[in-house]
């Protein structure tokens, strides 16, 4: 329970932890009226503040100018009453309130404010169209799933700082206005009035700063940082969000994840999350894409993917055959077992439309019949072996659906990881109060950025790479292709939510150097953009290496909310913008003449 609030004028006491043992003592609370109900000689008002609802009792033998008073309030009025705190009858306890075995019997009111009458009501948590929330998210901050959620975010914000500090690390701040350099996603730019034509960028996350910490000789650093990316948005994401940043001095990934997984088995049990105690289970990043299509696998439920390429090699069907015996890029056949299912050729066609939108060109279905042979518009295009053989490498029995797609290996897995998670919706395949939790490594270091012929980095271009015969820069150059570097980065991924991601970090200036030619950055280019943190790296870095969780993501988890919006006070919408203040908007001419700016925005 908190601690009692100092006594003053206002009150003596948090209206929410009033329970029996204060039956007998007078109480002085303060809060907002939460509903008002007149049963004739009696007005009873719920009265909220931050801590919870009690009751209050309004009777005109207890004096018939507070009792006139009560009569007309209405909800969200400010009040301010003291009287006796009273054990309830038996029959009018109410089990579903934490005071609900007492009431204030109120002897002094005070009208500390009126309110007009909200837009909507706020003592039931009804379903709310999400504009007018954020348009009143002053009055929405009221309700009480919200408290809840932003009391969870406190908690877990505290969880996270009393552990870090007790394992040795330092909270330093690192800027927000700084130089832009290129991360992955685009930056937010501030104009500088001092220097015209100059910008500083809004931070997309303390990488760099946190980096040079370590070179610096902090060792341990952590930061509940903010962050901003000028990206898309959805449900998980926001243009600003909120991380805890940490990195770490003379390590290797198994001190990272062994310190992070005692850390998020205490975040979690603030949650009240039942998931199984560390060390967590590791999955490399190629078997993830194989068997889930995701490096952020939702393990909770089957219908994993089976990579069935092998059984079709010599196949006569046009669709496969094309697929496999191209050279470059390589194709595969890849298929899920989504088990015995009456499924109407509707829904077969939403289900096609799903993989089509996850970059597919189609999808397969068949169903298994009682006799082996399948129901399937491509049935009569395969041989009887081909049929049996993918029949038997699905596991699959009369009845089951089979669904497979055809493609380059990262498009078909992306295709069947997106159709997977929708079976699992449409179906209702998760079982309740399952949680999963796993680490996701081996990344590769780099992706193919085929429109453009160059790589790019699959996290960021200052992880630490490794080549088959090791993580030197001479093991690295010799390496036949950069295609073939790992990354020694990881992911911690709960119920297919990324909530963390961090890597070893590059602390040799001649590895840096090799990943920056990698992606395509020449000498001049890299000195231009980075010359801080290679001129770091020359003056004694430690091997070094870290994480970053989002806050946002971990709360939404704990509190079993599908939006990160539902545990930020005052978030954007989908487009970006916030109703509430109106945000982003236009400036006027005399501040854009000060920074030496002109729009050019129709």
């Amino acid at each position: 329970m908190r601690s009692a609030p100092r006594a003053n004028p206002y009150r003596d006491a948090w209206a929410g932890d009033l329970d029996a043992d204060r039956a007998g003592s007078a109480a002085r609370v303060s809060g907002w009226v939460h509903n008002r109900r007149d049963h004739g000689g009696l007005i009873f008002v719920d009265l909220r503040d931050r801590s919870g609802i009690v009751q209050l009792v309004f009777h005109p033998e207890n004096g018939a100018e507070q009792f006139a008073a009560a009569e007309r309030l209405r909800a969200e009025y400010v009040i301010s009453v003291a009287g006796g705190v009273v054990r309830r009858e038996a029959g009018q306890v109410n089990p579903n309130l934490a005071t609900g075995e007492i009431e204030i019997q109120v002897r002094e009111m005070a009208l500390l404010a009126e309110s007009q009458t909200p837009p909507f009501p706020l003592d039931s948590d009804v379903e709310l169209d999400e504009m007018l929330r954020l348009r009143n998210r002053t009055l929405d901050l009221r309700r009480r799933s919200m408290v809840d959620a932003l009391v969870l975010r406190h908690e877990v914000v505290r969880t996270i700082r009393e552990t870090l500090s007790d394992e040795d690390f330092l909270e330093i701040e690192t800027p927000i206005l700084t130089k832009s350099t290129p991360e992955g996603a685009r930056d937010f730019l501030v104009p500088s009035r001092l220097q015209p034509g100059s910008f500083y960028a809004l931070p997309q996350s303390p990488q760099l700063f946190k980096q040079l910490l370590m070179v610096a000789g902090y060792e341990r650093y952590f930061q509940i940082a903010r962050c901003f990316r000028d990206e898309d948005l959805r449900a998980d994401r926001q243009p600003e969000f909120t991380q805890l940043d940490l990195e770490m001095s003379f390590v290797e990934e198994d001190d990272v994840i062994d310190v992070n997984e005692r850390l998020m088995a205490k975040v979690f049990a603030v949650g009240g999350l039942d998931i199984q105690a560390p060390p967590y289970p590791r999955m490399g990043y190629e078997e993830a894409m194989l068997r889930f299509g995701s490096d952020r696998p939702d393990t909770r439920f089957g219908l994993e993917i089976t990579d069935v390429s092998e059984h079709l090699r010599a196949s006569e069907f046009k669709v496969f055959a094309s697929v496999l015996n191209r050279a470059h890029p390589p194709g595969v056949v890849r298929a899920i077992n989504a088990g015995a299912r009456e499924v109407p050729r509707k829904e077969l066609d939403e289900l096609t439309e799903v993989a089509k939108r996850a970059g597919a060109g189609g999808l397969v279905w068949a169903f298994v019949q009682e006799d082996g042979s399948w129901r399937s518009p491509i049935a009569k295009f395969l041989s009887n072996e081909e049929i049996g053989g993918l029949t038997t490498a699905l596991d699959a029995s009369a009845g089951d659906l089979l669904l497979a797609v055809a493609d380059k290996a990262d498009v078909a897995a992306n295709a069947l990881g997106t159709l997977r998670l929708d079976l699992a919706n449409r179906w209702d395949l998760v079982p309740e109060g399952r949680h999963d939790v796993l680490w996701v490594v081996d990344f590769p270091m780099f992706a193919l950025n085929e429109d453009e012929d160059r790589w790019d980095a699959s996290h960021h271009p200052f992880t630490a790479p490794t080549a088959p015969d090791g993580n030197t820069a001479a093991a690295l150059a010799a390496a036949e292709s950069p295609g073939r570097w790992k990354s020694r980065a990881y992911d911690l991924v709960v119920d297919g939510w990324e909530l963390g991601g961090g890597s070893i970090r590059i602390h040799d200036p001649a590895v840096q150097s090799l990943v920056f030619d990698a992606i395509g950055l020449d000498a001049a280019e890299a000195e231009l953009r980075f010359g801080f943190l290679l001129e770091a790296l020359r003056f004694g870095a430690p091997p070094h290496g870290g994480i970053a969780f989002g806050i946002d993501r971990i709360v939404a988890l704990l509190a079993g909310l599908p939006s990160i919006r539902d545990v930020i006070a005052f978030p954007k919408t989908a487009s970006g913008s916030d109703p509430l203040t109106g945000a982003p908007a236009q400036v006027d001419a005399r501040q854009l003449r000060e920074l030496g700016l002109r729009s050019t925005a129709p």
